[in-house]
């Protein structure tokens, strides 16, 4: 049927509550840059929260409750939050740490492993507990390890540990 003879009313009335966010059952490990994330997060959604709530009767009803949900989700992760204090070694790989690694084929790639709101493969940002951060959570320069996957593992050879990319 065309949406333009959808009742919005009826519609938004029978709407199903969104969907919880799934809580992760890893430690919740932030850096302060993750932390800071979270807290605009926090400010953003509450400030559409807000701006929902001063439109009444004719606030997307759909939409605060999408906005309920994720201020829990948010608050929750600020919560169980635990700062991992700034990278000041380089000798093994930490959270925080950016990591140059080589592959089987020499192919040099850089990450930085991070908490889990604050991942963000496009950005070289690694979730720790990921199966590539796990198998260079630890390591040192020189070392070998293998990244476990599910197309095969893959041996890495870390090259270089930083603070910064």
């Amino acid at each position: 049927m065309s949406r333009a003879f959808v009742n919005e009313d009826h519609a938004t009335a029978h709407a199903s509550p969104p969907v919880e966010r799934p809580i992760s059952t890893q430690p919740n490990y932030v850096t302060q840059s993750g932390m800071a994330q979270l807290q605009v997060r926090v400010a953003e959604v509450q400030e559409l929260h807000a701006e929902q709530a001063t439109c009444g009767d004719k606030a997307d009803q759909q939409l605060v409750a999408e906005l309920e949900r994720d201020l829990r989700y948010f608050q929750q992760r600020m919560d169980s939050a635990q700062l991992v204090p700034p990278v000041t070694n380089t000798d093994i790989v930490q959270i925080g740490s950016w990591v140059t690694f080589a592959d089987d084929t020499d192919t040099h790639q850089q990450v930085c492993l991070v908490g889990e709101d604050q991942a963000d493969v496009a950005l070289g940002l690694i979730n720790w507990a990921s199966p590539l951060g796990r198998a260079l959570l630890g390591a040192a320069v020189g070392d070998e390890v293998v990244w476990v996957r599910p197309v095969g593992d893959l041996t890495l050879e870390v090259i270089e540990i930083s603070v910064t990319p």
